[in-house]
C-alpha cells in the first residue's frame, strides 16, 4: 500500500466502507481511533461523511484495520444503501457488536459472490416467496409449496436441505465468528440471499433445521420483520413443516415418549428427537402433559445438548466452492478476485475454510 494508491482511493472513498471495515474487526470508533493514532471524533466524521481522511490518514486506517486500500473504494455494480437487516436466531445471547461483525462477514461473502459472478454463471436466485402466511395452517401450506418449488418429494424426507437451497441460487456458507457461538442467520440481499450456518453446530439434524429455519425467513418475511419474536416463531414452524410434512409423519409420531421409535424417526427424517417431540405436540399426536414429561426426560439424560443417534457430519455448502473451482479452471483464482475487488484475502479464506478443501479430489 502506497501514498499514491491512498490518494486515488480517497477520491473514490465510500464512507460506508469505513464503518463496515471497523465492524468487520469488531472495533468501536474509539478503539479504531486508538489503533490508528487519530481521534474518535475524526473517525465519526469520516463515517458520517462530514469530512474525508487525508491519504496519509486513510493509510493509517487501512493498516489499523488490516484491510487493503481498495476495500474502502465505492463498489461498482452494487446497489447503493445499507444491506437489508439480518435475521438472527439468538438476539439475547449475542451483543449488537457481535451481530454487526457477523453481518460484516456475510457482507464479504456477498461481495465475493458478486465478484465470482463476473466470471461464472451461478443458478439464478429463485425463492418461493409468500409474505402473507402467518397462522399455522397457512405456514404448513407455504412449506408444502416450497417443497414443490424446490423440486422435492412432497411427502418424504429431504436428502440434503443445503443442496436444495443452493440449487435455487441461495448462497450458503458455514463459518465461525471468532470467540462467539453464533446460530444460523440470513440476509436477503436484493440480488441474492445469503444464509450462514454456524461452524460450531456440527450435528446434522440441528444444522438441517437451522437451514430450513433460514429458508423460512426468506420465504415468509420482509427485512423489517428481522428481530421480532413472531418472525422467529413463524420460521421455526415453517422449518418443522418443511422437514416433517404433517400428512406424512403424523401417524408415525408416538403418543408417549417411545425412545426407540423416536430414534428410528430421527434416522429416517434427519431431524432431532426434540424436533420430533415438538412436531408430535403441535400436530396433536402427543398431549401437552406427555410432551412436557418427554422434554424433562430429554433434559435429565443430557440429551438436550447431545442426543443419541449420530447422523454424521453436517451438510456442507458447495455452490460457492464449486464456482471458485470453475473460475480457477478458467484462470481466475481467489487471490485474483480479492485483488481485483479490494477484498481481504485472509478474511475470505477464513469464511470459506469449511467449504474449501485443499486436497486433490478423486473423481469417480
Amino acid at each position: 500500500m502506497s501514498l499514491d494508491e491512498a490518494r486515488r482511493t480517497v477520491i473514490a472513498l465510500d464512507r460506508a466502507r469505513l464503518q463496515a471495515g471497523r465492524e468487520l474487526r469488531g472495533l468501536s470508533q474509539t478503539a479504531l481511533a486508538r489503533e490508528a493514532g487519530i481521534t474518535a471524533a475524526a473517525v465519526s466524521q469520516f463515517e458520517n461523511g462530514h469530512s474525508r481522511p487525508t491519504p496519509a490518514t486513510l493509510l493509517k486506517l487501512s493498516y489499523a484495520l488490516d484491510l487493503p486500500l481498495g476495500y474502502f473504494a465505492r463498489r461498482h455494480g452494487h446497489a447503493a444503501g445499507q444491506a437489508p437487516a439480518a435475521f438472527f436466531r439468538s438476539l439475547r445471547s449475542t451483543s449488537a457488536a457481535e451481530r454487526r461483525r457477523a453481518t460484516a462477514l456475510v457482507g464479504l461473502v456477498h461481495e465475493l459472490v458478486h465478484a465470482v459472478e463476473q466470471h461464472v454463471a451461478l443458478p439464478a436466485p429463485d425463492v418461493p416467496v409468500n409474505k402473507a402466511a402467518r397462522d399455522d395452517a397457512s405456514i404448513d401450506r407455504v412449506a408444502a409449496d416450497a417443497r414443490a418449488h424446490l423440486g422435492l418429494d412432497a411427502n418424504g424426507p429431504i436428502p440434503d436441505v443445503v443442496r436444495a437451497m443452493e440449487r435455487q441460487g441461495i448462497v450458503t456458507a458455514r463459518f465461525r465468528v471468532e470467540g462467539h457461538q453464533m446460530d444460523a442467520f440470513s440476509v436477503d440481499y436484493l440480488d441474492r440471499p445469503v444464509v450462514v450456518l454456524g461452524a460450531d453446530k456440527g450435528h446434522r439434524d440441528r444444522s438441517r433445521f437451522d437451514a430450513a429455519h433460514e429458508l423460512g425467513h426468506l420465504v415468509l418475511h420482509h427485512p423489517d420483520d428481522a428481530g421480532s419474536k413472531e418472525a422467529e416463531t413463524q420460521a421455526h414452524k415453517f422449518a418443522a413443516a418443511f422437514l416433517m410434512p404433517a400428512e406424512s409423519i403424523r401417524d408415525d409420531l408416538p403418543r408417549r415418549a417411545d425412545w426407540e421409535r423416536l430414534a428410528g424417526l430421527k434416522r429416517e427424517w434427519g431431524v432431532s428427537i426434540a424436533a420430533l417431540l415438538k412436531r408430535a405436540q403441535t400436530l396433536g399426536s402427543m398431549d401437552p402433559a406427555a410432551y412436557t414429561q418427554a422434554m424433562k426426560t430429554l433434559s435429565a439424560r443430557g440429551w438436550r445438548k447431545r442426543e443419541p443417534v449420530d447422523l454424521g457430519p453436517a451438510e456442507q455448502p458447495v455452490l460457492l466452492a464449486r464456482a471458485l473451482e470453475v473460475a480457477e479452471a478458467h484462470g481466475v483464482t481467489l487471490d485474483d478476485l480479492a485483488a481485483e475487488h479490494g477484498l481481504p484475502l485472509h478474511d475470505l479464506r477464513k469464511v470459506l475454510e469449511n467449504s474449501l478443501d485443499p486436497r486433490p479430489r478423486v473423481e469417480l
